[in-house]
């Protein structure tokens, strides 16, 4: 009988394995489903300005509305989550996304509308802390592996996002977003079995564990370099975001006034550009596993740089070849990232995840909205030519302490 013994556990450990992988990519799926849903707002835009009579001003309201619930709100829910995590909060969170949807369907007033925006929003902050928190305790260690995986399932809902939009909501009107509250059901349902494994999880370890966890999570570092790394690595993402927002929110734009050519075209370039990003955040994040998460860093800043300084001087064909490139390069460096700022910060990743999924994404959004401003006094060109630049900040990267275990190339 001993002999069997090796079966059984080899058993129980693919078991768990299994288990755990499939926490993963149920994490990943409900990311899709909550980033598309969060990209419907934007989308509406043009239909409720019409429908309504708002003034730019009043739409940039409702933005506000939305990213101060979506983006602002997260670093509060995960340093509260950092010490009463709540298993079932992802299920709730969703259920606040399922409500905002609802209310914006039938939204008949501009008070109506901003209430539903942030409620839209909150879902978001709600779910993105705790989120990446099981992410992290479902990874068996492959922590940049986890997020990454987590972040692709948000790019690529960020990305059929404006696509269902296109074909759904700007065709049949403000009414039709009712139909994406079926996406917040789903996403409840599997969220609610994400809970019953993250509640049994937690039960599984007991307090004197936790206790032994907290002695030994203590950071080698004083807290004045903890947050001087932590201030470097949200200016590292700040960069990152202003500078991906240009290519995402203004790239049709600059296509078809460039090179003058017509809105679908012009689309399957973004789209390209978006499926980039989507490689190099997985690659990212498993590179970021075996070689340390500084050298994953320092490659994204050294190698977008010079592709992105090319990039608005390229004909059509190469725009779009440098475009993904840049995309690629770009987003391998964000697990790394935050998975750095979680050894940082240990037990504190409700925290880290709020600050970096929601207040710099929040940040990059205001810095974007500011390229707006600085293409109508221009031209969009322009931005093309400056936004680069914003990279050189990547240089900061080399004040970044090494962790203490990270992984180093031996090569």
């Amino acid at each position: 009988m001993p002999a069997a013994t090796p079966a059984v556990s080899t058993a129980s450990t693919a078991s768990a394995n299994t288990t755990t992988f499939a926490v993963i990519l149920s994490l990943s799926f409900c990311h899709l489903l909550n980033d598309m849903m969060q990209s419907l707002v934007p989308a509406l835009y043009p239909i409720l300005k019409e429908n309504y009579a708002l003034s730019f001003g009043q739409v940039g309201l409702i933005t506000l509305a939305f990213q101060c619930t979506a983006s602002m709100l997260q670093p509060l829910v995960g340093l509260y989550t950092d010490k009463k995590p709540q298993p079932y909060s992802l299920m709730v969170g969703m259920g606040f996304t399922l409500v905002g949807l609802l209310l914006m369907s039938r939204a008949d007033s501009y008070p109506m509308i901003l209430f539903a925006a942030a409620l839209i929003g909150m879902g978001s902050s709600v779910f993105h802390p705790e989120a990446s928190r099981v992410a992290r305790m479902a990874s068996g260690g492959r922590y940049g592996l986890a997020q990454s995986l987590f972040q692709v399932g948000g790019n690529m809902g960020s990305a059929a996002g404006p696509l269902l939009a296109a074909f759904i909501v700007v065709p049949h009107g403000q009414h039709s977003i009712v139909w994406f509250s079926a996406a917040a059901l789903v996403a409840m349902v599997v969220l609610f079995q994400v809970g019953g494994w993250y509640a049994r999880r937690q039960a599984e370890r007991k307090p004197s564990a936790r206790k032994a966890a907290s002695a030994t999570a203590v950071p080698a570092l004083s807290k004045r370099r903890v947050a001087f790394a932590v201030a470097i690595l949200v200016a590292l993402l700040f960069s990152k975001n202003v500078y991906s927002a240009s290519l995402g929110s203004y790239f049709t734009l600059y296509l078809m006034s460039r090179f003058g050519i017509d809105v679908a075209t012009a689309q399957l370039y973004l789209f390209a550009f978006l499926v980039g990003i989507v490689g190099g955040t997985i690659l990212g994040g498993a590179v970021g596993d075996k070689v340390g998460r500084i050298p994953v860093m320092w490659f994204s800043i050294l190698g977008a740089l010079p592709f992105a300084l090319m990039l608005p001087y390229a004909n059509l064909f190469w725009t779009g070849v440098l475009a993904v490139l840049v995309a690629m390069i770009m987003a391998s460096a964000f697990s790394a990232i935050l998975v750095y700022a979680q050894e940082l910060l240990p037990g504190r990743v409700g925290l880290v995840a709020g600050m970096f999924f929601g207040f710099s994404f929040g940040l990059g959004g205001l810095g974007a909205a500011a390229l707006g401003e600085l293409a109508d006094w221009t031209s969009i060109e322009t931005v093309y030519k400056v936004t680069p630049f914003l990279l050189l900040l990547g240089i900061l990267t080399a004040f970044l302490p090494r962790q203490p275990g990270e992984p180093r190339n031996t090569h």
